[in-house]
């Protein structure tokens, strides 16, 4: 089981980010060493959302850290929300 944390963003977040994404990748490596963290990046051609996959099935880790991520707090995402994803190939997989 994981977790996929949906980030919806602003207009020109690619711009808007930088002064905040030293801080949010420091937070996602972090994150990723503990073995929170599976994958993270985000969607282009339009860079209008990202997605960050977390091990595991409570919901409350990827909602830490959106949380207290730096482009949350700083108004970069619009919008953000946590699914349950039943992972069925690969690295994880529950079948």
């Amino acid at each position: 089981m994981h977790l996929i944390l949906f980030y919806e963003v602003v207009d020109d977040f690619v711009a808007k980010r930088q002064p905040f994404r030293a801080e949010h990748l420091k937070k996602a490596r972090e994150a990723y060493d503990r073995g929170d963290l599976v994958l993270a990046g985000a969607l282009l051609d339009p860079v209008d959302s990202a997605v960050l996959i977390f091990n595991g099935s409570k919901p409350e880790v990827a909602q830490r850290f959106a949380s207290s991520d730096p482009y949350v707090a700083n108004g970069l995402v619009k919008k953000w929300y946590v699914r349950k994803w039943m992972t069925v190939v690969g690295e994880g997989a529950t079948i």
